[in-house]
C-alpha cells in the first residue's frame, strides 16, 4: 500500500517539474511578443509622421515638385508599412506558437493526471475487495490498513481536484483555440498585405520614374500634361454620361436595401472624405455631368483598401492599360448578397481575383493615383446590382477596348447613408 502511495507522489512531482520547465519556455515567448509589440508601436509612430506630411502636401497646389515630394513621402510610408506588417507577422507567429504550446502542454498534464487517478482507483479497488477476515488472517494491523486506505483516498481527492482544474484550464485553452484560428486568418491577411505593399512600393517608384521621364523635371511640361489629361477626361466623361443616360435597365427598388447607417463598413482604417456624392460644389467643376457618382476618401499611395461588406469579387480591371482612357484606373468591383455592389477605384495594387469570396474588412488592394485622379485617393462607388453591367465601352474613343462597370444612372446610389455615422 505504501509503495502505491509513494509511486503516485513521485508521478505528481514529475508533472509539476515538467510544468516549471514549460513555464520557462512560455516566459521566453511572452518576452519576445512584448518586444514585438514595442517595435510595432515605434513603427506606427513613424507612419503617423509620414501620414501627416502626406496630408499637408495634398492640401498644397498641384505642382510637379509637390507631386514628386508626395511620391517620396509615399515611398517612405509604404516602406514603413512593410516593416510594420513584417513585425505583425512575427508577433502573430509567436502568438500562434504560444497558444499551440499552451494547448498541447495542458493536454499532456490532463492525460497524465487521468492515468494517476485510474491507477489509484485500481489500487483502492484491490484493497476494498479484500475482506476483513483475510486482513486479520494476514496478521496486518487493521488500523494501519484503514489509515493507508484513507491516505490513498485523500490523494485521489487531490488528484481529482487537480484534474478538474486542468480540465477548466483546457476549456480556456480551447476558447483560445478559437482565437488561434482568428490569429491564423490574421496571419494570412497580413501576408496578403505584405505582398501588396511590396507591389505598391514598385508601382510608386515606377510612377515617379515615368513622371520625371515625361516632364524632364520641368514644371511647364507637367502643366501641359495635366491640361491634356483633363481634356481627355472631360471627353470620356461626356461619352460615358451620354451612354449611361440612354440605358433603360429595369431596377426593382425592393431589390436592394433602403439606406441604413452602418449597413456598410468603412473601406479604410482612417477616414477623411474629400468629395461627396451628387451635385456638390466641387462636382460642378470636376465632372461634366456636374454630379459625382461616388465618394472620395483621402488615401496616400499604398493605403490598404478593404471590402465594406461580405461578397464576391465580380471583376477587376485597369483602364490605364488603354492610352487616353482616363477613368477608374485600377479597380475592383464586389457584388454583395443584398442587391448592392461596390467599386473601389484608382488603386495602385489589386490583391483579389474575379470570383473570389471576400468578407467585410478583407483587403481588396491598395490605394493609388491611377486613372483620372487629381491626387492619391480612393473612389468608392455604390450601385443597385440590377442596374450595373461590366463590359467594354465599345462606343468610346479612348476607352473602346477597356472593360469597366457601366450603369443606368438610376443605379448609382449615395454610399454615405449606408456607411457608419461620421
Amino acid at each position: 500500500m505504501f509503495k502505491c502511495v509513494f509511486t503516485i507522489i513521485f508521478i505528481i512531482t514529475s508533472i509539476f517539474g515538467y510544468q516549471f520547465s514549460y513555464a520557462d519556455t512560455a516566459s521566453d515567448l511572452q518576452n519576445k511578443i512584448e518586444d514585438k509589440s514595442k517595435q510595432i508601436e515605434q513603427i506606427e509612430s513613424e507612419i503617423k509622421i509620414y501620414t501627416g506630411e502626406a496630408n499637408k502636401i495634398s492640401q498644397q497646389s498641384n505642382t510637379l515638385q509637390n507631386t514628386i515630394k508626395s511620391l517620396d513621402i509615399s515611398d517612405k510610408k509604404i516602406t514603413a508599412n512593410l516593416n510594420l506588417t513584417s513585425e505583425k507577422i512575427n508577433k502573430t507567429t509567436l502568438t500562434i506558437e504560444q497558444l499551440n504550446n499552451g494547448i498541447y502542454e495542458t493536454g499532456i498534464k490532463i492525460s497524465k493526471n487521468k492515468e494517476i487517478v485510474a491507477e489509484m482507483l485500481r489500487n483502492i479497488d484491490e484493497v476494498e475487495n479484500v475482506d476483513i477476515i483475510t486482513i486479520i488472517l494476514s496478521g496486518s494491523n487493521i488500523k494501519d490498513v484503514w489509515e493507508d486506505l484513507d491516505s490513498v483516498k485523500k490523494i485521489q481527492y487531490e488528484i481529482r481536484k487537480q484534474s478538474e482544474e486542468l480540465s477548466k484550464t483546457k476549456s480556456e485553452m480551447e476558447e483560445k483555440n478559437l482565437n488561434l484560428q482568428g490569429q491564423k486568418k490574421q496571419l494570412s491577411n497580413l501576408k496578403v498585405d505584405l505582398s501588396g505593399q511590396k507591389e505598391a512600393v514598385i508601382e510608386n517608384k515606377k510612377e515617379k520614374s515615368t513622371l520625371l521621364s515625361q516632364t524632364k523635371n520641368q514644371e511647364k511640361i507637367y502643366k501641359e500634361l495635366i491640361a491634356q489629361k483633363e481634356a481627355e477626361k472631360d471627353s470620356f466623361e461626356k461619352e460615358l454620361f451620354d451612354y449611361e443616360s440612354q440605358l433603360k435597365i429595369f431596377i426593382d427598388p425592393t431589390g436592394y436595401p433602403n439606406p441604413k447607417l452602418g449597413l456598410l463598413s468603412w473601406p479604410l482604417e482612417n477616414v477623411y472624405i474629400t468629395q461627396r456624392f451628387g451635385k456638390t460644389v466641387g462636382a460642378e467643376k470636376l465632372y461634366v455631368s456636374g454630379s459625382h457618382n461616388g465618394v472620395d476618401f483621402r488615401a496616400s499611395v499604398g493605403t490598404k483598401v478593404m471590402s465594406v461588406l461580405d461578397g464576391v469579387v465580380l471583376d477587376t480591371g485597369n483602364t490605364d492599360a488603354f492610352k487616353g482612357c482616363y477613368s477608374f484606373g485600377k479597380w475592383v468591383m464586389v457584388k454583395h448578397p443584398n442587391g448592392l455592389s461596390t467599386i473601389y477605384a484608382h488603386l495602385s495594387v489589386i490583391s483579389v481575383s474575379p470570383g473570389q469570396q471576400v468578407a467585410t474588412g478583407d483587403t481588396l488592394g491598395f490605394s493609388g493615383n491611377t486613372g483620372y485622379s487629381t491626387g492619391p485617393h480612393l473612389h468608392l462607388g455604390l450601385y443597385a446590382t440590377q442596374g450595373v453591367i461590366i463590359k467594354k465601352h465599345s462606343t468610346s474613343m479612348g476607352c473602346k477596348e477597356a472593360t469597366m462597370p457601366i450603369a443606368d444612372i438610376k443605379a448609382y446610389l449615395d454610399p454615405i447613408p449606408y456607411l457608419p455615422k461620421i
